[in-house]
Formats: structure tokens, sequence, C-alpha cells
């Protein structure tokens, strides 16, 4: 039997608060999820530092590629198999292509991109056809086995309707990351009738579409997205905590480039500071490692790399004022030099964060980042973009909501010990004396 159809002996069952159970028969995907790069991923928060917000937030990257996988398999195996739109060809790498979708995430990695100038896209692409064991099994396969689970994954698959599958406007990604967030954050934004959506799926040549009859569930789904991005991955508590971990990098970065003496040697952050990361060093960081280096940082010299360290660490986050930087441009500059005065660097103490959202959008073609729409499939065969028939979608479509925070430690300027007249004046300016 070819290894691309071997069944395991037994079905494998995971147990799981949001799917109730996974189920494993492939042995690819059996030796998937026992790969070392697959394992990484146990060590990766799915929601990096909401844990400091919603306690409950401490699930992993491992969890949610199980649960993408398990919608996927669910798909292929209940709704769409034995319809002629379907090539069942195409199941094994649909499941492959929804269980590694994430595999190149690295630690906190909103943060960590942004400041070792990261693509977790990338990561995943090399881990996917380097020398590594995930690698091994999907050659077992076929020897272009990888490239089609990596094309599937960067969205270049010629085969549009397995992208769809994990990267739209209504995904198995999406699906399954607004569910597990709700439950580990315990709030009730997330939750939408993903049975009724998964029953009402029909694949089409290009991309999967919703029966008319299933509208009502897809507006339940989206309005749920909207209120997660902003009750959840946007709260200005875990942007704060964001904020202070981007900082914290950043200032060992500056440190190195003076070539600072550190009393515990960054050694996992080296190849991170010179821009020549390899793959083996990427996939050997995750956020055991990072949060040890911010456990010893805390009795660092430098000042200011001791003090964030020690504010993540103890979550003494930094406080937030309402900010708009169109109007207040000037006022930055001034609350700027007023820190300088008051012996607070404003790089590390002073940051304006912006948050951003898009909950739906129609196809604009030739934009950066052009979204396919949702279709819906009507009664008479034709097929309907989604905010031309719900007045729900319609209303939210095509509208881009924009938050600006401003973030400062309060207890430095609160402490009139040193220069009590200039933290007056900037207590004064951010309207919180």
């Amino acid at each position: 039997m070819a290894y691309s159809a071997e069944k395991l002996s037994e079905e494998k069952v995971f147990k799981d608060p949001v799917h109730r159970y996974i189920h494993v028969k492939d042995r690819v995907i059996w030796d998937l999820i026992g790969t070392k790069e697959f394992q990484r991923l146990r060590r990766i928060k799915q929601l990096g530092t909401t844990y400091l917000t919603f306690h409950g937030a401490e699930h992993s990257r491992f969890n949610h590629s199980l649960g993408v996988y398990e919608i996927v398999r669910r798909i292929a195996d209940d709704v769409f198999i034995g319809r002629p739109e379907w090539n069942e060809e195409e199941r094994l790498l649909s499941l492959c292509a929804a269980l590694l979708h994430d595999l190149g995430h690295g630690p906190f990695s909103h943060s960590f991109e942004k400041v070792f100038d990261l693509d977790h896209e990338h990561f995943t692409r090399a881990i996917i056809l380097g020398c590594t064991e995930v690698n091994k099994v999907l050659t077992k396969v076929s020897s272009d086995f990888p490239e089609k689970v990596a094309e599937v994954i960067a969205k270049t698959s010629k085969n549009k309707l397995v992208v769809s599958l994990i990267s739209s406007q209504i995904d198995a990604d999406r699906m399954d990351y607004l569910q597990r967030d709700a439950y580990f954050t315990g709030v009730s934004y997330g939750h939408f009738d993903m049975e009724r959506i998964l029953r009402v799926m029909r694949p089409r040549e290009d991309q999967v579409v919703i029966k008319q009859s299933g509208m009502h569930a897809v507006e339940d789904y989206i309005m749920s997205r909207y209120q997660m991005y902003w009750q959840v991955y946007f709260h200005p508590v875990t942007r704060s905590a964001e904020v202070i971990l981007t900082k914290i990098l950043h200032r060992a970065k500056d440190l190195h480039k003076q070539n600072y003496t550190f009393k515990y040697d960054p050694i996992h952050f080296y190849s991170l500071f010179s821009g020549e990361i390899t793959l083996e060093d990427y996939i050997k960081l995750d956020e055991a490692i990072i949060l040890y280096y911010f456990q010893m940082w805390q009795e660092e010299e430098d000042h200011i790399l001791r003090d964030l360290s020690c504010r993540f660490m103890d979550r003494n986050l930094y406080k937030y004022v309402e900010f708009d930087p169109a109007k207040e441009y000037k006022k930055l500059a001034e609350l700027s030099g007023l820190f300088k005065k008051a012996g607070i660097d404003p790089e590390y103490y002073l940051v304006v964060d912006s948050s951003s959202d898009l909950p739906y959008d129609f196809y604009r073609p030739g934009e950066e980042e052009e979204r396919l729409p949702i279709h819906l499939l009507m009664k008479n065969g034709d097929i309907r973009e989604l905010s031309r028939e719900s007045e729900i979608v319609d209303a939210i479509s095509g509208k881009r909501r924009t938050d600006h925070k401003l973030y400062f430690p309060a207890d430095f300027i609160s402490d009139d010990s040193k220069k009590p007249t200039i933290k007056k004046q900037i207590r004064m300016l951010l309207e919180i004396d």
C-alpha cells in the first residue's frame, strides 16, 4: 500500500475542548504530529501576551493547528465527499496544509517578527522544504508533495479550492481560532454555529461557497469575528504587554550593537542580532527560552533592560490614554521633550500603538491584500457575493476601524521625588493629574 493511503491500525483521538474529539486515521498525519518541528508548537502560545489580560489564554499553536486539521478533515470526509467538484485525491494535501499552516510561527510571533524583521510564512515554507523531520515525512508521499503543501499555505497553489479551505474570509483557520480563543479567554463573543456552516458549505472549482439557507449563520460568524478582534485581540492591556515585550527585544538588540557585556550571555539571540538566523537556530527558539532571558535580564546592569524585564515578568504594565496621531502630533513631540527632561527615555517609555481591522470586504482587485469575498449559492444556482444579500454584512463591508493608544509608565511620572515640576507638566498633558 502506498504511504499516502496508509491508515493506522487503530484510529487515534485527541480530546479537545472545542471539537470534543480530533480524529487521526492517516499514517501521514500521525507521523507529522510526531515530528519535532510540530511538537515545538506546544511551546508557542496561540495568543502571545494575551494571557496577561485573560488568564486562561495559555493555549498553544499546537492546539489550534490540530483544530484546523479537524475542521478540514470533517469538511473533506463528511461534507465534500462524493461531490463532483471535489477531487478526493486532494484530501491528503488539504489535511497536511491545514495541520502545518502555522508551523513557522516564532515565540510571541507578532512582536518578535517586528523587531527582528522576520516572516513566519517564510519559516513555514523553510521548515516544509528544508532538512527537517516534517520534510522527510512529506517526501515519503512523493518528491513534489512538500512543495505542493507549501504552495497551498502560501496561497500560490493553482488549486484555489484547497487554498480557500485554509485561507479565505471564512476558512478552517478562522473558524477554529475564534472558538478556541473564546473558550480559553472565557468570553462569549467568539461563538457561532459552526455545525450549520459546515453543513451548508459546497465545493466549487475555485473556492468554497455557502448555500443561501446558511446566510444567517455566516452573519453570526462575521459579527463574532468583529467582536473578538476588539474585545480580545486588540485589548489595550494586551497591547501594553506587547509594547513592553517589543521594547525589551529592541533594548537587547541595541545593547548588543553597542558591544554591551550582558551578565547572562544571550547566545540564542546572536543570529537574530546579526540578521543571519538559520533555520536550525529558528527552530530552537520558543517562549520558554525567551522568558528565561527576561527572567535573567531582571538582574542586568543596564537599568532600562532591567526595568522593562521586571515589568513584563511581574505584570507591571504601562497605562494608556486615547490618542489621535493626526491631530495630536505636537503634543507627542512636547511629551517626548518633557520625558527627556525628566530623565525618562521616550524611545522606551512613550509609545504610540495602533490597531486596525477590516471585518469583511468584498473583492477589490489590484489592492495590496486582495480578499476573496464569501459567495452564496442561491436556490436557482446563481452565485452572489454575501454583502449584496445581507444587510448586516453590507453595513460593515469595507469599513476599516482603527484605534490608537499612547502608552507610558504611570509609576515613573507619578513619582515626584525627582523633577516634580516637569512630571506635573507631563501629567497635565496626558490629562491624568
